[in-house]
């Protein structure tokens, strides 16, 4: 269930790093969204391995 949240939160954050892009924000705004919705993703794609499976 938590990942799919956090593919979830990780889609919205890069959608919204796109709108910020497209409504013409600033650099690091962008930036700061598409790193945390990059870092949600991995976290629930992580998430989705079998505790132990990388040791």
């Amino acid at each position: 269930m938590l990942a799919v949240v956090l593919c979830a939160v990780g889609g919205v954050l890069l959608g919204g790093a796109w709108s910020l892009r497209s409504q013409g924000a600033r650099r690091p705004a962008i930036v700061v969204v598409a790193v945390l919705g990059v870092i949600a993703l991995a976290a629930g794609v992580l998430w989705l391995f079998p505790h132990g499976a990388s040791s």
